[in-house]
């Protein structure tokens, strides 16, 4: 293991190593590698004119997943280095690796400051506290019964108990959980810690398996460079490392999380936008809001009711009874003709005119717009995230049955058709990428309109580029499996899937990058002071239609394409602005 100075996390928004920052020719061969079990999601770029960009960000792993055989390893070499840098015994330098949470940088440090002080606060003496040189006989402190010297058994500190005593307290410790890891000496008044050769000689085969367990699961546990992969039953574990920016990782089992925060895989959503919104998610106050934005109380007994007819008349359900207006909330016996009626209330009306009425109604209609944004948001992040499980699998029915028939069909062999698993890849990425940027535009301030037209921007063109790509590989692609036959124009499909895969990532780049730099690009005082439509510009994607489609012949990091229509396109933000234009009228970067 690396050193604790050793370990500080990188920049979040360096991109050289990050996930969309090249390096994308190692996709295909960390999907089949044996040490990666799983492709990291990276996904190659078939323009040829990239090769040097590609060479100079290729993508570096900065962690490695570890099988319970390698965390054996990694601990064994850990207690060896700590007992042959400080000369001790290696049960003594487990303990002291547990203590100090297996870092052995820590343990060097304090070890060396202060040697005594430590085996204070550890529990490791140097000598015996009490000793019985010349006994045959001695007392058991628990007990109180007279044993034979080769009956008793005695911690570093030298206190003296039977076997049957012991056995009893270290079985206790271990059925109580991973506190017998750091079992102290059964004497009150001492703080000598239990090595592990005592637990070795004293405990069943059933305890010592489980005293076992729970000496790996402290590597993983206590280790703060370390952690178990979240997924249900998932045995793996994370080892991170430096190497880059990013906290995503890939476990062997395919499940993809955040290392920081354990939650699913978030990139370019920070952890605390994403804590923020499973815990909106799970909360209640949604369903408070509905109830404030879709009923009102009773005027008498204060339950809240929602109308489900059409009729103003409210009858309050027993035991209240209660008849009332529902749009002033007055006894109904004080309404008729004159009040309006069934379907409307003078009353009402004249009030509201008046202002009685206008903060309940606002307190209401707040929350009923609260709630309608809300689930603006929450119904596109649940159908991205739906979309994505259904890639998945799409994605592994592909790999386990269609490419295979594809491959007779069509006389080519399996490796030419990886172009087919990574379109389905980059699918998969982008739609885990779109569904979090719906969590992002819903804490995205309001008031700052410049920065929400941008993302909006952004966000609809990577949007409308994955449903290209996704349309593609779904529907078009059925075409080539239902044949029977080798088809005529399968290359020029090819060479179309390929194309709206490049694409694709691209729009994610721009939109992963801008959020990841908290959309720093946007100039809020030119951008505030005009109103850009991507319409007007050829940036809706009917206008656009005709650029990606070129960009597929041409090399995708071209950030200056001249589409049919004679835009250019920004290389910070892909907004197609005017021929004439040297200043991208979106983010304000010179062409």
């Amino acid at each position: 293991m690396d050193s604790d100075e050793e370990f500080d996390m990188l920049d979040a928004n360096d991109d050289d190593d990050d996930f969309y920052s090249g390096g994308d020719d190692d996709a295909a061969a960390a999907m089949d590698s044996d040490d990666a079990g799983v492709a990291d999601y990276e996904f190659i770029d078939n323009d040829s004119d990239d090769s040097n960009d590609v060479t100079s960000h290729r993508y570096q792993q900065n962690y490695n997943v570890l099988t319970e055989a390698d965390i054996r390893q990694h601990q064994e070499e850990d207690i060896m280095r700590i007992s042959t840098v400080l000369s001790i015994p290696k049960f003594s330098a487990s303990i002291l690796l547990r203590y100090y949470n297996w870092s052995v940088s820590k343990v060097h440090d304090e070890w060396f400051a202060d040697e005594e002080r430590v085996r204070r606060a550890v529990g490791l003496p140097e000598k015996p506290v009490v000793e019985y040189p010349n006994a045959s006989e001695l007392h058991c402190g628990i007990c109180f019964e007279i044993y034979p010297r080769d009956k008793m058994h005695a911690a570093a500190c030298g206190h003296p108990f039977c076997s049957s005593c012991w056995a009893g307290y270290i079985s206790t410790a271990i059925n109580d959980g991973p506190g017998c890891l750091m079992l102290r000496c059964p004497d009150p008044s001492c703080s000598a810690v239990v090595c592990q050769d005592m637990i070795n000689d004293l405990a069943s085969y059933e305890e010592k398996e489980k005293y076992s367990r729970y000496f790996i699961r402290s590597y993983v546990e206590d280790n703060r460079k370390t952690k178990w992969c979240p997924a249900p039953g998932c045995d793996y574990a994370i080892d991170f490392i430096v190497g880059g920016g990013s906290y995503d990782v890939t476990c062997r089992c395919s499940y993809s999380f955040c290392w920081n925060c354990t939650e699913e895989a978030h990139r370019p959503v920070d952890c605390g936008t994403v804590s923020k919104w499973i815990m909106k998610n799970s909360a209640e106050s949604e369903n408070m809001n509905w109830i404030l934005a879709n009923s009102k109380p009773c005027p008498k007994c204060k339950r809240p009711i929602e109308k489900n007819q059409g009729c103003m008349h409210i009858t309050c359900t027993p035991p209240c009874k209660f008849e009332f207006c529902w749009l002033c909330l007055g006894a109904w016996s004080d309404h008729g003709e004159r009040t309006g009626g069934f379907y409307a209330c003078n009353r009402y009306e004249t009030a509201k005119q008046e202002g009685v009425y206008d903060e309940s109604e606002k307190r209401r209609e707040m929350a009923k717009n609260s709630l309608e944004r809300y689930t603006h948001y929450y119904e596109r992040w649940a159908t991205n995230q739906s979309s994505r499980q259904k890639a998945l699998a799409d994605l592994q029915q592909m790999q386990t049955v269609h490419l295979e028939k594809l491959s007779d069909t069509q006389c080519q062999p399996e490796s030419q058709l990886k172009f087919i698993t990574e379109a389905w890849l980059q699918i998969v990425e982008c739609r885990r990428v779109l569904k979090w940027t719906y969590a992002y535009g819903y804490y995205l301030p309001e008031h700052e309109h410049a920065k929400r037209q941008f993302f909006e921007y952004l966000q609809g063109e990577a949007e409308s580029g994955l449903e290209r790509l996704h349309q593609c590989a779904e529907k078009e692609l059925q075409v080539y499996l239902n044949d029977e036959d080798p088809s005529k124009d399968f290359n020029e499909f090819r060479t179309k899937l390929a194309g709206l895969t490049s694409v694709t990532r691209n729009y994610f780049e721009n939109l992963v990058r801008a959020l990841e730099n908290g959309l720093s690009d946007v100039d809020s005082h030119g951008a505030c002071s005009r109103t850009v439509s991507s319409k007007s510009l050829g940036g809706s994607s009917k206008g656009r239609g005709g650029r990606g489609k070129a960009a597929t012949s041409r090399s995708s990091s071209s950030s200056r394409n001249i589409d049919d229509l004679g835009h250019w396109s920004c290389e910070h933000c892909t907004f197609a602005n005017v021929r004439p234009a040297s200043v991208c009228q979106m983010c304000q970067q010179r062409r």
